[in-house]
């Protein structure tokens, strides 16, 4: 068992995630790199730890039941509570246009983008539980947010397809009710990327077209992960603060 400040990190292997655990693992932290492919995982693994961070490596896949009850019998082998649990997996979908869309195609995007932070924070809830200040920090978008794609102004709103951004408004609220009905842990959302200046993080998710660089995606996701036990719970925010809903 460890006396560090723990936490998992979901499709952690490259990009945000990825970025997310090598800051937080310099922190003194151990990391729970969670990937979907071993070999990938492993090599995240070896990356960080040749900068001096303490990761172990967790094959998740995020829409499988059965490999998150594995990895939670991986962790819990480990250590017997989590303090961070960040749902950083995702799927873009084939931004498929509304009038093309099948639910088939909206369903393989929901597995990983809704049903999947649902599977893994039920699934760790009790080892959550079990820490003094737990965090939840389920990574989001501004393309959840009606605010956003309402506004003509962001180009989000021309980024005509149903998928991925109804999948991240479906997160958003099932975080707050999360937040609402759970007071002994924060549940908070984050998005990587600056709305009110219209840029976002470049990812491999966006072909890596962002403006930002990948450790400025991450501010939101680390302040988030940091926050004390008077910290926020029920909140949205980017990389400047909080954005409306």
């Amino acid at each position: 068992m460890t006396d560090t400040t723990t936490v998992l990190i979901t499709g952690a292997n490259k990009g945000l995630g990825l970025e997310a655990a090598r800051r937080l693992g310099l922190l003194g932290w151990k990391v729970f790199l969670g990937s979907r492919d071993r070999g990938r995982g492993q090599t995240a693994v070896e990356k960080l730890a040749a900068d001096g961070v303490d990761a172990v490596l967790v094959q998740l896949d995020v829409t499988s039941d059965e490999s998150v009850a594995d990895a939670l019998e991986l962790v819990s082998a480990h250590t017997d509570r989590l303090d961070v649990l960040i749902n950083n997996a995702g799927a873009p979908g084939g931004a498929v246009p509304p009038a093309e869309a099948t639910a088939d195609e909206l369903h393989a995007v929901y597995d990983a983008n809704v049903y999947g932070p649902v599977r893994v924070t039920h699934a760790f809830l009790p080892l959550l539980q079990a820490a003094d200040n737990p965090r939840v920090v389920m990574v989001s978008s501004a393309g959840g947010a009606f605010s956003v794609v309402l506004d003509p102004e962001q180009p989000v709103s021309k980024m005509h397809e149903l998928a991925y951004t109804s999948s991240k408004t479906a997160l958003n609220m099932i975080t707050v009710r999360y937040a609402q009905a759970l007071p002994g842990v924060k549940f908070n959302l984050v998005t990587p990327g600056e709305t009110a200046k219209h840029t976002f993080a470049a990812t491999d998710m966006n072909n890596h077209l962002g403006q930002l660089t990948v450790t400025e995606g991450t501010d939101s996701i680390v302040r988030m992960a940091t926050i004390g036990p008077d910290g926020p719970t029920g909140t949205f925010e980017d990389r400047l603060g909080p954005i409306a809903w």
